[in-house]
């Protein structure tokens, strides 16, 4: 079994998040795959058509795996830290568009 790295908050875990994202590649299919997240989203909302909550994992996880296994050649972080790991693609978003986190 493989040690788990432990995280007392967000704000020491992001520092992290980014390291496993060194990829321009991987960073890039996380922006594909977290825009697809944030449209279904507005869609699913403005129609009311639910089913389309479905497709979220979909989008989202797809995208960023093949990021992970082809491109950055890691574990994604989601398999150890599900929650910090969805926070920490939206703050990545986030910063990718300020230019904080290049593209």
């Amino acid at each position: 079994m493989e040690n788990i790295k432990r995280f007392n908050s967000f704000a020491e875990f992001y520092p992290y998040y980014l390291s496993e994202h060194s990829d321009s590649i991987c960073r890039r299919l996380h922006f594909v795959g977290t825009t697809l997240v944030i449209l279904i989203l507005a869609v699913t909302i403005s129609r009311g058509a639910w089913m389309m909550l479905l497709a979220l994992p979909l989008a989202g996880y797809s995208f960023a795996w093949i990021g992970h296994f082809f491109f950055e050649k890691n574990r994604p972080a989601t398999f150890q830290h599900p929650l910090y790991s969805l926070l920490g693609d939206f703050a990545m978003y986030r910063d990718m568009i300020l230019r904080r986190v290049p593209f």
